[in-house]
């Protein structure tokens, strides 16, 4: 189907048009029907099931007339609701969530945010270039170049224990000051 055509087969799914090409049976106008079928089954969106039923009628194969255009009709609304429901089952449907911000919240990088972040990162390297050299050297390389332990320890010739402590250092100093940074910024906002 062309991109207007599917317009036109769109609005008529939906019973905003009811013009139907010569020599077809005039399926359009159970448009409201099939709506109130569907919203009796299972409500919610239900212009999709309409106009899935309507596409059908309309790819219909045959040249025969159809003799009962309404018993025909809402057999194949029964047959399109059975493939949907089925299709939702099978693709676990009702545990879906939607993707709104209110289930899946985005940071906003606020220019207070921004400055924020970089205000931490340089208290963090003021407090890593304080530290003993050994003890720098150990954080750099398991936490930066993220090595092991081990490997850690047999480039700087210390044992596994040594970097383990080197490191613990280094991790409780930074933890103390963006606690007493952060204390201190509270402080100084509510004074």
């Amino acid at each position: 189907m062309s991109g207007e055509s599917e317009k036109v087969f769109a609005k008529k799914a939906i019973g905003e048009v009811s013009e139907s090409r010569p020599g077809q049976t005039e399926v359009w106008r159970y448009a409201p029907m099939l709506r109130g079928y569907f919203m009796r089954r299972i409500g919610g969106d239900i212009d999709d099931l309409v106009q899935e039923v309507l596409l059908r009628i309309e790819r219909r194969q045959s040249n025969e007339p159809i003799d009962n255009i309404e018993g025909y009709l809402f057999q194949v609304a029964s047959s399109v609701l059975t493939d949907t429901l089925r299709a939702d089952r099978s693709r676990h449907r009702s545990k879906h969530t939607e993707l709104t911000e209110f289930h899946h919240p985005v940071e906003v990088l606020s220019p207070d945010r921004v400055l924020e972040g970089k205000q931490q990162l340089a208290l963090a390297l003021s407090v890593l270039e304080s530290m003993p050299e050994r003890s720098r050297q150990a954080f750099i390389l398991v936490r930066f170049e993220q090595m092991s332990y081990s490997a850690a320890s047999r480039v700087m010739g210390i044992s596994v224990s040594a970097v383990e402590k080197h490191i613990m250092k280094v991790v409780r100093r930074l933890t103390e000051r963006l606690r007493s940074d952060d204390d201190f910024g509270r402080n100084d906002a509510n004074g």
